[in-house]
């Protein structure tokens, strides 16, 4: 990269000098302790899923995990090269197949842990809703944006269908933790897009009547709910994950001296975040958790003077999204929130999460590629074209 200079208009060049560097490294550094985890977390994981003709080493999960980082950073930073207005057309597209793949699931996918939400392919399973994320957040910021040209359209109106769309193929399989990300994510965007506080709190308040319509006619999120508030039925996952905590301490019980891990469930996957704080301690957490902050927070003052809708809400809406689910992992692993089945971004182990998340964000540095010495020269207006 030192070869490179300014002036230099090959697309290489011109990615070098435009991408934001800072969250680049942060990026990286995420992933690279989410390869650190996921070794702390395979051994108990391979012992688990080892039974009768199944048996897999203690490193199985990670050779796994190395290999989708290795499909997964070029991956990501071949899509932070996309132009703005490739990336909108990508993203639109995605929509349009994974909406599609989302429609086949019931028909199509594998049941796991009493959930149909993957199709199988060769040596892969994939989940529709991880790559539909990144693709809604941004087709709901085209839609929202067009509001700011012309408020006669109905954006406002088409984006929501498009939510409730994929809310309905979301509750059928059962996934409400998706559902709720993808609520969340779009109201903030329709926020964002000037959508009144009246209607935001009658959406409120048609979520939670929604929610309490699941909970009267799904067993499944009323066994969830009531687990989670009453403390009743079967609380072994949530009781284990608490174990690995106060195992762990302030400092942890060390890489690799785990003990409480070798009971959890999805130590690999879901409640990875319960592996870290008892190998690692309560202080590792709370650094990656100011880890995951610092990444949205570098998205949102680097949108601070952004002056393109589109941009604004599509980069803002996939920063809110990443760390929302980060969120909602961690609440979920100090039983902050009812179970969720929702992986901790580049760090839990699995292939649709690891591919998808990196599409995601290569989406993201693609949107916030800039230079500011070259603001006012026709290079820079090229990379910002849309």
């Amino acid at each position: 990269m030192k070869h490179l200079s300014r002036n230099d208009r090959t697309i290489l060049g011109r990615w070098f000098w435009t991408i934001d560097k800072p969250l680049v490294a942060l990026v990286l550094l995420l992933i690279g302790l989410g390869i650190v985890a996921v070794a702390a977390a395979s051994p108990a994981a391979a012992h688990r899923y080892s039974g009768g003709s199944v048996r897999v080493g203690d490193l199985f999960y990670l050779k796994r995990q190395v290999l989708w980082v290795l499909a997964g950073v070029p991956l990501m930073f071949a899509v932070s090269l996309l132009p703005i207005r490739w990336a909108k057309r990508v993203a639109i597209g995605g929509t349009v197949v994974f909406l599609a793949a989302l429609f086949a699931v019931p028909f199509v996918g594998s049941e796991v842990n009493g959930a149909v939400r993957w199709i199988n392919l060769p040596g892969f399973q994939l989940q529709p809703s991880e790559f539909l994320k990144p693709m809604f957040v941004i087709t709901t910021a085209w839609l929202l944006a067009a509001r700011f040209d012309d408020r006669s359209l109905p954006t406002m109106q088409l984006s929501f269908g498009l939510l409730v769309v994929i809310a309905g193929l979301l509750v059928k399989q059962p996934d409400f933790g998706q559902t709720a990300l993808f609520g969340a994510v779009w109201l903030v965007q329709a926020v964002l897009a000037g959508m009144s506080l009246l209607v935001v709190g009658a959406v409120i308040c048609l979520a939670l009547a929604g929610l309490g319509v699941a909970h009267l006619t799904s067993t499944h999120v009323a066994e969830r709910i009531d687990h989670f508030v009453k403390g009743t039925g079967d609380t072994y996952q949530i009781d284990r994950a608490l174990d690995c905590f106060k195992a762990g301490g302030l400092f942890g019980a060390g890489p690799g001296e785990g003990q409480m891990k070798f009971r959890l469930p999805e130590a690999h996957t879901d409640y990875i975040f319960s592996v870290i704080g008892e190998e690692f301690g309560a202080i590792a957490c709370f650094m990656l958790a100011v880890l995951y902050l610092a990444i949205v927070v570098r998205v949102l003052l680097q949108l601070l003077d952004e002056e393109e809708p589109f941009i604004f809400l599509a980069a803002s809406g996939l920063a809110i999204e990443f760390g929302l689910q980060a969120a909602i992992n961690m609440s979920v692993n100090l039983a902050l929130l009812p179970s969720k089945g929702m992986t901790l971004p580049f760090i839990s182990h699995g292939g649709s999460s690891f591919l998808a998340l990196s599409i995601g964000f290569g989406l993201l540095l693609a949107l916030t590629r800039r230079n500011p010495y070259l603001k006012a020269s026709p290079y820079a207006a090229g990379v910002r074209a849309t």
